[in-house]
């Protein structure tokens, strides 16, 4: 019995031969929020106020919407150059009241775009059949001159005051041409078992027989192994029994080659007990997948699913990555002052 209110945008895609009509999905409404967006509640209402409506949403661009080419290019670009004008517009605003402190903004338009018009880069890429390979070419090279832009504005004005001025990326990009289903090559070598009566299983596990399965992918990097005491139906012992299945399954992947390019798909495997440490990690995924750029878990390896094959085009317009080796991706980082440190790092 409660009402809330919501925002959208609307996009028409045709008038004839039938009208046509995109609708982003409904967000937040920043001056009347359902829950508190911001923190105090309050900065949220402010900005629709003196700034207009903006989206709201975790990832606002609807790449979604362009993978299953509900709508087209130029559609999602315009979407996304709108949000990206709601980010500048937000960030030039809470640096001009913020006289002493840290001011922080994400601009993500350059990831949504590397994401979405990366095969443009890529003549032969999988995702280019029956889709446009000319307008967009220059997308990624367009949105880019537009940060560099707004980054000299910001440089400017930082060169004439006291202000520290740093420019963070948390990744860089690579090309995502191959899809690999780790669920389906663990089926293959024994350690994943399906239900009697079938070779292939749907989202989330939906065949997958746990009461023989000893190891799982599930996320877009991660393996985990079906562990006594974490997993519900774990059957895989701590200690010895766990490590060893750890150095097989690490032995295994780092060989996996692609029947279709010959190349090896991993660069390296990461044992996240041997990395990393805290609160967490034990619910976090036992190996971390270092893909070589141009693979990626595939999409329904990212659901559970298990395919017939473990190499699959990727033919999305998702076409460019990150979640590979990090050392094919290092991010930047630019700063106003001298760096002091060999490898400055987030």
């Amino acid at each position: 019995g409660i009402k809330v209110r919501g925002i959208s945008r609307f996009y028409i895609t045709s008038i004839a031969p039938e009208f046509n009509l995109y609708m982003m999905p409904i967000q937040i409404d920043p001056e009347n929020p359902a829950m508190p967006i911001s923190h105090p509640t309050v900065y949220s209402i402010y900005l629709a106020k003196k700034l207009g409506l903006f989206a709201t949403l975790g990832l606002a661009e609807d790449t979604w919407a362009l993978n299953e080419r509900v709508i087209d290019e130029e559609a999602f670009f315009e979407q996304a150059m709108l949000i990206c004008d709601e980010r500048e517009r937000m960030f030039k605003d809470a640096l001009q009241k913020t006289r002493k402190g840290v001011v922080t903004t994400v601009f993500d338009t350059t990831d949504r775009v590397q994401h979405m018009f990366y095969r443009y880069l890529d003549p032969t890429h999988p995702a280019n059949a029956g889709k446009d390979t000319e307008v967009f070419r220059d997308a990624i090279a367009r949105v880019y001159e537009r940060m560099d832009g707004l980054l000299g504005e910001i440089f400017d004005l930082a060169e004439n005051s006291s202000t520290l001025l740093m420019v963070i990326s948390d990744h860089g990009f690579t090309n995502f041409r191959r899809g690999v289903n780790l669920n389906t090559w663990l089926k293959e070598n024994g350690y994943l078992h399906l239900k009697e009566g079938t070779e292939t299983s749907g989202d989330w596990f939906e065949a997958v027989d746990w009461s023989r399965t000893r190891a799982f992918s599930l996320g877009l990097t991660g393996m985990f192994i079906n562990r006594k005491g974490r997993e519900r139906s774990g059957i895989v012992e701590e200690g010895e029994e766990y490590e060893a299945l750890k150095n097989e399954l690490i032995a295994g992947l780092t060989r996996l080659e692609d029947p279709g390019t010959g190349r090896r798909a991993i660069l390296d495997v990461v044992a996240a007990n041997d990395f990393f440490d805290g609160p967490y990690r034990f619910d976090a995924p036992d190996l971390l997948i270092g893909y070589d750029g141009g693979f990626r878990n595939s999409w329904e390896c990212a659901t559970g699913a298990v395919t017939p094959e473990v190499f699959t085009d990727n033919t999305k317009s998702w076409s460019g990555d990150h979640c590979v080796d990090p050392r094919i991706v290092p991010g930047v980082f630019f700063c106003n002052r001298a760096i002091t440190c060999e490898n400055p790092n987030l």
